[in-house]
């Protein structure tokens, strides 16, 4: 249903994770669109060190202290995931032509903590709730900053004029 209704958007571009589910769900987005999907490894979800492959069950069973606080101790540090995930969503803004769309497919965590740096919220301040399945923001970065005008949606953005009257204000579904 989430690409029936990314395709509606008229996307220009689509960007996804190189992992498994996150590129069958772009390619879903891609079949529907007639567009290529372009793979970028930093949009990979955040390396769980020894919890790779364990149910939820097992990690809070044999890690329960680290479960609590959801960082695994020999996990990819947080500070690396933030950096190459909002790394990537820079890069792809960038390389998008203005009034252009691009969908960006990936995971959770690492889109999450991605794009609350962007928006320029401190690291760690958990502010933005996480996402489900499926679900998507809608971003627009204007000359100066980015701007958050949709979270964890899963159903076509309504559309949003720029109060400012932002004249570089560029859409870009995540």
């Amino acid at each position: 249903m989430a690409a029936r209704y990314l395709a509606a958007l008229e996307p220009d571009a689509i960007f996804s994770s190189d992992l498994g589910r996150a590129v069958e769900t772009a390619g879903a987005l891609a079949r529907l669109t007639g567009l290529s999907v372009k793979l970028d490894a930093d949009l990979r979800e955040r390396g769980g060190g020894s919890w790779e492959g364990l149910t939820n069950v097992e990690i809070r069973e044999r890690y329960p202290d680290a479960y609590a606080s959801w960082l695994p101790p020999d996990g990819e540090p947080l500070a690396d995931v933030i950096e190459r995930a909002s790394a990537a969503l820079a890069r792809i803004a960038d390389a998008m032509p203005g009034g252009s769309l691009a969908v960006v497919t990936g995971h959770g965590a690492n889109l999450g903590l991605g794009l609350a740096r962007v928006l320029g919220i401190p690291d760690g301040a958990r502010i933005l709730g996480p996402f489900g399945n499926c679900r998507w923001s809608v971003v627009s970065r204007g000359q100066a900053r980015w701007r958050l005008l949709e979270h964890n949606v899963g159903g076509l953005p309504e559309p949003v004029a720029d109060p400012e009257g932002d004249p570089g204000a560029e859409a870009a579904g995540l």
